[in-house]
């Protein structure tokens, strides 16, 4: 089994999960594309940049839905549908920690640390790499290089964990392993 000087790894969509049935409720009940909308590229991306805030996102997001009152009822509740931390894979990642440092490395907004503290994942990580800190996103080289450098370790002695395949593609191109999550039996040998 090959080992490593760090491990990177994603939050949404391998340690936090949203509930994607809810959220497809939502636009079904309003008749609105909230997810394509939300996650339009030139709307999200100034967010996870840090060039706009989490708020700015939702009015840009109901202003392209409309802007009217059943656009604002429905980007609220959008954003507070529920999330869940799976807790296989944050005991994989704890079990990691215990010899090498454990980066969560995400393309977030401006309330990042908010989330970490609602999820109970606060301190969980060594270090947290947030695009809207440092200014890059996920599958830009940079932020791989950044998260890197908080675990003191190459990029080619890094594992990297993410569900998008771009982002891993991306950190191969560093010369890290890389592993695209599905589930929690994706992480199994690699982190034990």
């Amino acid at each position: 089994m090959e080992t490593y000087d760090a491990v990177l790894c994603d939050l949404d969509g391998v340690l936090r999960h949203f509930d994607h049935t809810v959220q497809r409720e939502i636009e079904a009940r309003y008749g609105l594309p909230l997810m394509r909308t939300a996650f339009d590229p030139a709307l999200i991306g100034p967010a996870t940049l840090g060039l706009a805030t989490e708020q700015d996102w939702i009015e840009s997001v109901i202003d392209a839905l409309g802007g009217d009152e059943q656009a604002r009822r429905a980007m609220a509740e959008f954003v507070a549908v529920p999330f869940t931390v799976d807790e296989q894979v944050k005991t994989l990642l704890s079990k990691a920690k215990e010899r090498v440092p454990v980066v969560l490395v995400t393309n977030a907004t401006d309330t990042l640390d908010e989330h970490l503290e609602r999820a109970g994942l606060t301190g969980f990580a060594d270090a947290v790499v947030s695009s809207a800190q440092v200014g890059v996103a996920k599958p830009d080289r940079r932020i791989y290089e950044i998260a890197a450098e908080r675990a003191g370790a190459k990029p080619t002695r890094c594992l990297f964990i993410d569900d998008r395949p771009e982002n891993v593609t991306a950190a191969q191109s560093l010369g890290m392993t890389a592993i695209h999550y599905r589930t929690p039996a994706d992480l199994t040998t690699a982190l034990t």
